[in-house]
């Protein structure tokens, strides 16, 4: 099989890489962090200009039609720079479930996506839903022509700076029934929307959110309010691929920066680098970035299959081993570094910190064991 990158992904990546390089170092991150909505206004706009909003998004929709390969490109190398902007809350998330969603729509939504003056959550996170993506006790009841939602949503990514929230509900069944879900767009100042932000552990931002009887209209639906699961569990999917590629960029870098380290610390007169225990460390980690890698390139390729079991059992694979090698990279990034790793002041603490939350994010790898054991393993 040809890994080689096209001459378009190769631009892709040239391109992405040298605006990162020449605007997110390390220190410029701590002062977009500390921006309003914490993060950088001018830099999204930036990902605007060069297309990267537009990525995903079909020609016809103002889009570049690019396939799963590109957007793991990109995941990678906001992963390396530790990038705080609501990629995946905006583009991956909020935009595949509007790429599943009606003519119109997309033609409200897209875009503001697309030129950066729009940005999106998912708020699917319920306080007993654990990561059950049909575990859903928020309600949409029917009223007239629309519906009304009251609930309780949290952990929402960007979730108090998004414009419009992207909300699963429930219209029928009980709390844990697969059918009688249904996904809503709720504009973030709709009558009756609550929102308290903070930030979180890796840097980032999130929300919760309480639904206090919010009127919707019948456009506010993606597809069927009563069978809306599937597209959920597609575009997690789709997420957690995202995610995959981001922990190899972080994981890339953590790697990086604690073999640099290990290269400059000195003791006992000699850089520490030169001891054997540390060089077998550094080696392990490089072996779990790599298996983490080639598992992440199979779940990119897994976004074009059809067999939508197939694809949902290889991508909760390919998540397993992510959120293996992510723990054990971190971990060892940090060891290599000693006590001032877990400081504010050394980069490999907040790649640790980030590589934490993909690994728990939309499932961690115990979660994804068991989802790939109940259907039967990876046979090919």
């Amino acid at each position: 099989m040809d890994f080689d990158l096209s001459e378009e992904q190769r631009l892709l990546k040239d391109s992405v890489d040298g605006l990162l390089k020449a605007s997110y170092d390390f220190e410029n991150r701590k002062k977009y962090r500390a921006e309003k909505g914490g993060y950088s206004k001018a830099i999204w706009g930036k990902f605007a200009e060069q297309g990267l909003l537009g990525l995903p998004f079909s020609e016809e929709d103002g889009g570049f039609g690019a396939g799963p390969i590109e957007t793991m490109l990109v995941m990678e190398a906001l992963g390396r720079n530790l990038v705080v902007e609501p990629y995946l809350d905006t583009v991956v998330l909020g935009g595949g479930f509007l790429r599943r969603g009606s003519a119109e729509q997309r033609a409200a939504h897209l875009p503001g996506i697309i030129d950066g003056s729009k940005t999106l959550a998912f708020a699917q996170v319920e306080r007993d839903s654990r990561f059950e993506l049909g575990n859903v006790k928020t309600a949409a009841k029917k009223s007239g022509a629309g519906y009304t939602l009251s609930g309780e949503k949290f952990v929402v990514g960007h979730g108090d700076t998004a414009d419009t929230l992207v909300v699963t509900a429930r219209t029928a069944g009980g709390q844990r029934d697969a059918k009688g879900v249904g996904v809503f767009l709720v504009p973030a100042n709709a009558k009756g929307v609550d929102i308290r932000g903070y930030e979180t552990q890796d840097g980032s931002r999130a929300a919760d959110i309480k639904f206090d009887n919010v009127e919707v209209g019948a456009d506010a639906v993606i597809g069927d309010a009563e069978n809306g699961l599937s597209i959920i569990d597609q575009v997690v999917d789709d997420a957690r691929i995202a995610l995959c590629a981001e922990a190899v960029g972080a994981m890339e870098e953590a790697l990086k920066v604690s073999v640099e380290y290990i290269k400059e610390r000195k003791q006992f007169g000699v850089a520490i680098g030169s001891f054997q225990a540390l060089q077998h460390r550094a080696a392990d980690m490089f072996t779990a970035l790599e298996t983490a890698r080639s598992m992440s390139y199979l779940a990119s390729m897994a976004s074009s299959f059809t067999d939508l079991d197939e694809r949902a059992k290889t991508v909760a694979a390919a998540k397993v081993q992510i959120g293996r090698s992510a723990r054990f990279v971190g971990q060892g990034g940090v060891q290599l570094h000693g006590g001032v790793g877990v400081t504010m002041e050394y980069r490999i603490g907040h790649y640790f910190k980030r590589l934490t939350m993909i690994e728990q994010q939309f499932g961690d790898a115990d979660f994804h064991l068991r989802r790939v054991a109940a259907a039967g393993g990876i046979t090919e």
